[in-house]
């Protein structure tokens, strides 16, 4: 694995799956993406200014959320963050989202839209299931 780091953000490259990953934060404070080559090229360059306003295009996998303004709180929006992920230092927090507020959620907000295709593959295999 190849990793990029700077200030409250790292990105890894997996040479083994060629998929390009990042986290904002840390532990019980932090987002997880999937992001492109492009960004992992460039989230570096000095002339970058807010390297996380770049890996914040990639697709959310994960967030998880306790800053004392209300109870601490996780949102798993790709069940599969930790195979994708598994260098993260990453902590669930407080009270996970379920899947049906977890996928309103991305139905809802134009920011999670690239979520919505996994999103809804993975209910309809829940479906199948019941």
């Amino acid at each position: 694995m190849e990793f990029k780091e700077g200030m409250g953000w790292k990105c890894c490259f997996d040479s083994e799956t060629g998929i390009y990953t990042a986290q904002i934060g840390s532990g019980p404070n932090c987002s997880l993406y999937e992001i492109t080559k492009e960004i992992y090229d460039h989230v570096d360059d000095p002339d970058v200014e807010w390297p996380t306003s770049l890996i914040c295009k990639g697709r959310h996998l994960f967030m998880s959320v306790d800053d004392r303004c209300g109870p601490p709180y996780t949102v798993v929006f790709d069940s599969d963050y930790k195979k994708l992920c598994p260098w993260t230092t990453a902590i669930v927090s407080g009270k996970t989202w379920d899947d049906d507020m977890t996928d309103a959620v991305v139905e809802v907000l134009e920011c999670e839209k690239a979520n919505r295709e996994q999103r809804r593959r993975k209910r309809e295999e829940r479906k199948k299931k019941e």
